[in-house]
């Protein structure tokens, strides 16, 4: 697979203008959130929120290091080229779905970073420009589900019978 050195460092580059926008959401979020956080732990709540900034935070700046790591391998010619690559071109986890935690109005840097990252989405299996724009277009957070407060959450782990 010969790699287009240009197209992974186009996209490392909104990927690394996407993270610094997140880092600035969540260090404004913490400021203005964090003497709020408490017991609720529902959609949308201040707690909630930060878990999902840091989410998109996290989700964005792990990206930008696998396709910063797939330029490496593809400007020094290695056989690890190719892997890295498709590894690069893997959506980002938790991104947009740290959003869907997050009480709403979303920031106006958490929606520029998600603009930005649709911008670039092309580059990306899956179809994350459409996800970006559920969760833009979401009239509030979504999760976790208010059920989960009553005590319903799914079991991870099947229960014994015995």
């Amino acid at each position: 697979m010969a790699a287009d050195v240009s197209e992974l460092v186009r996209v490392l580059k909104a990927m690394d203008h996407a993270v610094r926008l997140l880092r600035e959401e969540d260090t404004h979020l913490h400021e203005v959130l964090g003497s709020q956080r408490g017991e609720d732990m529902s959609a949308g709540s201040p707690q909630q929120t930060l878990i999902g900034i840091g989410e998109l935070r996290n989700g964005a700046l792990e990206s930008a290091e696998r396709i910063a790591l797939a330029i490496g391998y593809a400007t020094a010619g290695l056989d690890k080229a190719a892997k890295a690559i498709k590894w690069a071109r893997r959506k980002p986890i938790t991104l947009p779905s740290g959003t869907e935690r997050m009480a709403r109005p979303l920031g106006e840097r958490t929606v520029r970073a998600l603009e930005t990252v649709r911008d670039a989405s092309a580059f990306f299996d899956g179809d994350i420009a459409a996800e970006i724009d559920v969760c833009l277009a979401a009239p509030g957070a979504t999760y976790p589900p208010q059920d989960w407060s009553l005590g319903l959450r799914p079991r991870l782990i099947p229960a014994s019978d015995g």
